[in-house]
């Protein structure tokens, strides 16, 4: 077997020199100026991530959740991110997965409002329309084998009408009372359902916010990538509103009892 890839057969050299074959002052003037240049690179996995977002719908709007942390592998890397942004006037997105592709998607519907506004017709987006949005842009780029590594919950109220929808990086979506990303669509998933699931026309905003406290505090003592910190969002006819951060009320006293983590080894 030949192992010298330059011959390996590759394209004409006056249209490109994979290889570096020839001096820089040799090579084609319209082709790549070096051999590091060619070629398209792709993320093949999330580096620094965030973990579960919340939502669900109560009798006056949509309510949402998220720690304040990224993580860099297992490393607890950065722990005051915002992982809740507000788009325009009706809406909150929030992301679990990669924050750099995350960073992208605000930069991308920043430019989005910014174009709305300046149209000046008197129409502003409303959570339907950001959903559609980035159901197109996750999709699209999940067809060019280059997705945005995240998930991401739309929640909002325009016209009094409440919406909350999911969106991930294979353009999937769907749209509940009840939504969560991450580890939570496991363990906090369950426990939404069961408390919101019939109740989303009388649920109040403080018996809201007690359920999300409570799946929260779940998923801090379950998920490893979880953080005590988080911020609540609340969108209703009024507008969007996103809380500082808050801190959990949590004890670890019940770990005495659990064998592998207190004094106990029976």
């Amino acid at each position: 077997m030949d192992h010298f890839p330059t011959n390996w057969g590759r394209p004409r050299n006056d249209a490109f020199d994979a290889y570096a074959t020839f001096p820089i002052h040799q090579r084609p003037s319209n082709g790549p100026k070096d051999a590091f240049s060619q070629g398209v690179q792709r993320t093949q996995q999330p580096i620094v991530t965030g973990t579960s977002v919340l939502a669900i719908k109560f009798k006056d709007g949509i309510m949402m959740a998220a720690d304040n942390l990224a993580s860099y592998g297992s490393l607890a890397r950065f722990k005051d991110v915002q992982r809740l942004q507000p788009v325009g006037e009706y809406t909150v997105i929030g992301a679990g997965g990669d924050m750099s592709d995350f960073q992208y998607i605000q930069s991308l519907l920043d430019d989005l409002v910014v174009e709305e506004f300046t149209n000046q017709d008197g129409h502003g987006l409303g959570p339907k329309e950001i959903h559609e949005y980035l159901s197109q842009v996750m999709y699209g780029r999940r067809t060019k084998i280059n997705p945005l590594w995240n998930s991401i919950l739309v929640g909002g109220v325009k016209d009094g009408q409440r919406f909350l929808a999911y969106v991930d990086l294979l353009g999937t979506t769907y749209s509940a009372s009840t939504l969560a990303t991450g580890y939570g669509a496991y363990i906090a998933q369950p426990l939404l359902r069961r408390a919101v699931e019939g109740r989303e026309d009388t649920l109040t905003q403080e018996e809201a916010t007690k359920i999300i406290e409570d799946c929260m505090r779940v998923l801090f003592y379950r998920d490893a990538r979880s953080l005590n910190k988080y911020q609540i969002a609340t969108i209703t006819a009024s507008g969007a509103s996103i809380s500082d951060s808050k801190a959990l009320e949590t004890s670890w006293g019940f770990a005495e009892g659990i064998r592998g983590y207190g004094a106990q080894t029976q």
